[in-house]
């Protein structure tokens, strides 16, 4: 029976080390977001209206793209495959432009 608990505790105490090790190396890492996020590739274009934002994919790869307006805000990130389109809010009749595009990471929300 003291051999069970012994291999037991070992076992307890190695998990808790490896997650702990694991927690400790995504602290450090830089978020995937960070590494993902830029311009937008000059193949991907919008059209805007005053109710819609229209993006087209003309890479021949597929992007993760926002939006962003004058008020400083962006768009949830959209996944776009090539030759695609997505629609986002346009800029309303409070003149919220469009400034530009930005990829992003899909996993984030906000798409920030």
């Amino acid at each position: 029976m003291t051999n069970l608990l012994q291999r037991v505790s070992r076992s307890a105490a190695l998990t808790a080390a490896t997650g702990a090790g694991l927690l400790a190396a995504l602290a450090a890492a830089p978020s995937a977001a960070a590494a993902t996020e830029g311009a937008a590739p000059e193949c991907v274009r919008y059209y805007q209206s005053w109710r819609y934002t229209d993006v087209h994919n003309g890479c021949g790869d597929t992007v993760a793209i926002t939006v962003v307006y004058t008020n400083g805000q962006s768009a949830p990130c959209r996944v776009i495959p090539p030759g695609g389109w997505a629609t986002f809010a346009g800029y309303g009749t409070d003149g919220n432009y469009v400034t530009g595009l930005r990829t992003c990471d899909p996993a984030t929300p906000s798409g920030a």
